[in-house]
């Protein structure tokens, strides 16, 4: 897990990364670029993913949308963590499987923990966020994290998923939602709406932001993504320690 503060360079070096996980140095050239666009080069977090396992989803792993976004993401983390792991949630009706990818395992990761999952069932958001507050808090950690949590539609419980993130605004985590699907779909206006709830009177600070990666998300080039997944993320870093939820 993170520490807390900034250090120069990368958690885990561009040499280390070719020697562990080649096939991801393309994906982490390109992180760095955005992590050096956004100004939080050396910035240290702990980097989480949440991944929608509802019946809708099955055709984005099926056709290996999903390890790609883990992939991605993996890319990104070796920037902020030095333990080239990614805690990841499963969610549907219920939280599926709380487990990890790594560096050195990536390839194929998440068809063999798929394989071991059982009913895909519906979207509970919320449950997703408890497993990942639970995690953070017993992980003892004091380290900012990003959250890149993913889903296909809306939740089954919109009052808790709101509640949810305004009580997690306490905590130093920033929630980065990622719509998989249909652009014009009114799925992810609940997203939209979640991801602009009012400060001071909701949350004490905006710790969400909102991208929709579209119906074939590999599509998106690894330099927007990383745009999209980092751009809100120094920006709230900045409120957090303002108000001493980030130290």
């Amino acid at each position: 897990m993170a520490g807390s503060s900034a250090a120069p360079g990368p958690a885990i070096s561009l040499s280390k990364v070719r020697e562990r996980a080649p096939a991801l140095v393309g994906p982490y050239e390109n992180a760095r670029v955005s992590l050096d666009k956004y100004g939080v080069s050396g910035q240290r977090a702990a980097v989480y993913l949440v991944l929608d396992y509802s019946g809708s989803m099955r055709e984005y792993y099926r056709d290996g949308t999903v390890q790609a976004l883990a992939d991605r993401v993996l890319g990104l983390s070796a920037h902020l963590d030095d333990d080239g792991r990614v805690p990841v949630v499963f969610f549907s009706t219920d939280v599926d499987a709380v487990t990890e990818i790594a560096l050195d395992s990536h390839h194929g990761r998440i068809d063999a923990i798929v394989a071991g999952l059982g009913h895909m069932g519906r979207t509970s958001y919320h449950l997703a966020m408890d497993a990942v507050i639970d995690h953070y808090l017993d992980s003892g950690s004091t380290a900012p994290a990003l959250v890149v949590f993913q889903t296909d539609g809306g939740p089954v419980s919109k009052h808790a998923a709101e509640r949810y993130l305004c009580k997690g605004a306490k905590l130093p985590l920033f929630w980065q939602f990622v719509g998989f699907g249909d652009r014009r779909s009114s799925q992810f206006d609940f997203l939209r709406r979640l991801d602009e709830l009012a400060v001071p009177d909701m949350r004490p600070l905006d710790n969400a932001g909102f991208f929709h990666a579209g119906s074939d998300p590999r599509t998106v080039p690894d330099a927007e993504l990383y745009d999209r997944l980092v751009a809100e993320f120094p920006h709230w870093l900045a409120a957090a320690r303002a108000q001493g939820v980030v130290r």
